[in-house]
């Protein structure tokens, strides 16, 4: 446990779902915890106890699947495991993404079609998985390599790498339901009985949605509030002028006006408590990366010149992809801010400055 880590309760300790297995946090809430073949190598997933309409005037009594997990073998026998000694006989009658990546999504398709259960989710977050599982035109893998060579990707080994992952969201989300369930902000959506509030987030993907329930004061954080790694906030190459710094620290705003003692259920960590204090960790995080990002640039930088100076650990390409697109998201609150300016350099490369030092 590193040192911001020890300034966090975690209520359950050391204990975790084994794969397969579940832990019930409270009544009708289920922990899940399901592996994958990243560096960041676990997914948290949560199963709430459901009563939902049978389309017939009657009910249907069951579980509500929150995320999914990426399509794989693995996961698709843990889930086996989980329908078969998890559910006490109950059908699955809901899916609920919380956002389009890979390790939430990746089954939403292959579960609702076993179950004939519908997909819950943001407009945002549907429409970008449907385009990226698609890979149309510029939400393909590949896109991405015009996008870091103009941000000063220079490694021929991890740009030939990255332009082979043209196929790589396919290779995780095979397909998306054909129709969905939209859910937006402020929503209460019934789960059991209970009332679970959407919360919107942005800056880690287009229309994130976290679930508030007062009742059980849990809050189902997704990706936004992690407890020990920070969100991953990137540029990406369908939207290059964006600004996910000022959209993710803006969207953290939220999850501060809920209580302090909330029990949080990240996708990646422990159930933690300790909301607010998170919430001033990740804002100093992010305020020591824009320090450090406008100091280096005294001198003209690339995204690329920034990657080392934000992550100072050796990354394959996977983490590199992340890496340079957070790096150029800090840049960019910079130059939106009006503490950097930019220049396109005769060698096609995107360089910022400080400001002052441009004038």
């Amino acid at each position: 446990m590193n040192a911001l880590e020890s300034q966090l309760d975690y209520p359950l300790g050391e204990t975790l779902p084994e794969t397969g297995q579940v832990i019930e946090l409270a009544p009708g809430v289920l922990w899940l915890r399901m592996g994958l073949p990243f560096a960041l190598n676990h997914i948290n997933l949560w199963l709430l106890e459901d009563t939902v309409d049978d389309g017939h005037g009657g009910a249907l009594h069951g579980w509500t699947a929150v995320d999914c997990g990426i399509a794989s073998d693995a996961l698709r026998a843990a889930w086996e495991n989980i329908f078969s000694h998890a559910l006490r006989g109950l059908p699955i009658v809901r899916v609920l993404a919380t956002h389009c990546h890979p390790d939430h999504v990746g089954l939403a398709d292959w579960i609702c079609k076993r179950w004939n259960a519908p997909l819950w989710m943001t407009a945002g977050e549907y429409a970008f998985a449907r385009m990226m599982s698609a890979a149309l035109p510029g939400a393909d893998g590949s896109a991405a390599v015009p996008h870091f060579r103009k941000h000063g990707a220079r490694d021929a080994d991890m740009l030939e790498k990255v332009a082979g992952r043209r196929h790589y969201y396919q290779s995780l989300v095979p397909a998306m339901p054909e129709s969905y369930v939209r859910i937006q902000d402020g929503q209460t959506v019934r789960i059991g009985g209970r009332g679970w509030r959407v919360i919107s987030g942005f800056g880690h993907s287009p229309e994130h949605a976290a679930l508030y329930c007062g009742d059980l004061n849990m809050l189902i954080s997704g990706d936004m509030v992690l407890p020990r790694i920070s969100t991953n906030v990137s540029v990406m190459a369908i939207e290059p002028e964006a600004d996910p710094v000022r959209q993710y620290l803006e969207s953290l705003k939220k999850y501060a006006a809920l209580p302090a003692d909330t029990l949080v259920l990240p996708s990646h960590g422990k159930p933690f408590r300790g909301l607010h204090i998170r919430i001033g960790q990740l804002d100093d995080h992010h305020a020591a990366r824009l320090a450090e990002v406008l100091e280096a640039c005294a001198t003209p930088r690339s995204a690329a010149d920034i990657v080392p100076i934000m992550f100072r650990r050796p990354l394959d390409t996977h983490q590199m992809t992340f890496a340079l697109g957070e790096a150029l998201a800090h840049l960019h609150r910079l130059w939106f801010a009006g503490a950097l300016v930019r220049r396109l350099d005769q060698d096609g490369v995107m360089r910022f400055s400080q400001a002052t030092a441009a004038v």
